[in-house]
């Protein structure tokens, strides 16, 4: 089977399919990406770059629009140059938040393409006016609705949509439901598992953790306001005062991924610190960026609390994986958390915006290190029954490819039907 993958941040969402895939006998696998770095067994790389940046004068509701197009031209050059020398697709598959898939069909038109849908932009029910200290402008309903002509043109141009969680989903017009199917990328459990021996090496702090210790923890690709970071910085400090062994380790970057960025270049990090200063011991904060997937695991695997915090927005991965790790999740009271965690049973659920509740349930975890196992052991349940990558997700990816390729022959058709 010929499979053509497109995102610009590979392999983004497609990690486990592409590899599967690249990993595969007899399958031919093209990923065209922006993202110079990083490879996969099996799966043929094209890198591209848009030709210009955006024009400075464009409409500032059109500006991700351009800059979307731009990436739709040259991933269309690309797509036309790998016809040329005789490489058509079975299925193509792709991200549509950077426009990257938008003319595809105009080179492949009878290749079906599956598109990836993460967000749909509205000014009710999702992270829009869920702060009040972010109020709704007369401004804010237009540049919404602008903001969704990628999603528009992408739904009008695939043959099948994904959306990985059915929360997700919901934001799309109904008139769509029909084509967005539920198919989370899924989780390797068998990695991302509780382990009983692991142990962290903080190298710059010349410390090592174990199980056991009153380790609290809180992960986020970027540390910034979409996923709590305030409200868990501030629940900070009257965690450390409550109980004097524990630590506090932070996973993230200091970039914004979601929202508005601070002014002069300052980090949400940076104002957090200035804002608590001398509220704690920073010796028991420990900052460690971003990390390996590997060191990721081994801090979930000796948490004793993990701290999720998110607005009603895109479910990360990492919460998937923390329960996954047999993590007790102390989580944000938000729709997109609620659809996988239950209050009580797999998972502890607070108010996004009370640093006090995160604290205390925090504490709770710290003060009897058995008092929540069952609370784990459900939440470890959870990700293998609804989203474990062998058994559930990525024959559901594999069922998918197999329902729109009309291609299929040979070999491909039928390792693929068998893995579906």
């Amino acid at each position: 089977m010929k499979v053509l993958f497109v995102h610009q941040n590979f392999p983004g969402q497609y990690l486990h399919l592409a590899r599967w895939l690249g990993g595969q006998g007899g399958n031919e696998t093209v990923f065209i990406t922006q993202r110079q770095d990083g490879q996969l067994p099996g799966v043929r790389k094209i890198v591209y770059q848009p030709r210009r940046t955006i024009t400075p004068q464009v409409h500032h509701y059109l500006r991700e629009s351009e800059a979307a197009i731009l990436n739709a031209q040259e991933v269309m050059r690309t797509a036309i140059d790998l016809r040329r020398v005789g490489f058509v697709p079975d299925v193509m598959l792709g991200h549509n938040g950077w426009g990257e898939i938008w003319y595809l069909k105009d080179i492949y038109p009878e290749i079906p393409l599956i598109g990836y849908f993460e967000f749909f932009y509205r000014i009710h029910g999702a992270d829009v006016g869920f702060d009040p200290a972010d109020p709704i402008t007369p401004d804010t309903a237009p540049r919404l609705r602008t903001k969704n002509l990628g999603n528009l043109l992408a739904l009008d141009t695939v043959d099948l949509g994904q959306c990985p969680t059915q929360w997700q989903r919901s934001g799309y017009p109904k008139r769509y439901h029909t084509m967005l199917h539920v198919i989370h990328e899924g989780v390797d459990t068998r990695v991302a598992r509780p382990d009983p021996a692991a142990r962290v090496q903080l190298v710059r702090d010349g410390i090592e953790l174990a199980v056991g210790e009153e380790i609290v923890t809180y992960v986020a690709r970027n540390l910034e306001p979409y996923r709590g970071f305030p409200t868990f910085m501030r629940s900070v400090p009257e965690i450390l005062r409550r109980r004097p062994q524990a630590r506090v380790l932070i996973v993230g970057g200091d970039e914004v991924s979601y929202g508005a960025r601070l002014p002069d270049g300052q980090t949400f990090r940076q104002q957090m610190l200035k804002e608590l200063d001398g509220s704690f011991d920073p010796a028991r904060v420990h900052f460690l960026g971003k990390v390996p997937y590997s060191n990721f695991v081994r801090i979930l695997q000796i948490s004793r609390a993990h701290v999720y915090l998110t607005v009603p927005f895109v479910l990360s991965w990492s919460m998937l994986e923390a329960m996954s790790a047999g993590c007790l999740v102390v989580a944000s009271r938000t729709a997109p958390v609620q659809e996988v965690i239950r209050h009580g049973a797999n998972g502890v659920l607070v108010d996004f915006f009370s640093p006090g509740e995160v604290a205390d349930r925090v504490v709770e975890a710290l003060e009897d290190p058995h008092v929540h196992d069952s609370i784990r052991r459900n939440a470890r349940q959870t990700i293998l029954d609804q989203f474990d990558l062998t058994t559930i997700c990525l024959p559901a990816h594999l069922g998918m490819l197999k329902t729109v390729s009309r291609r299929l022959n040979g070999p491909a058709a039928a390792s693929v039907a068998a893995a579906a």
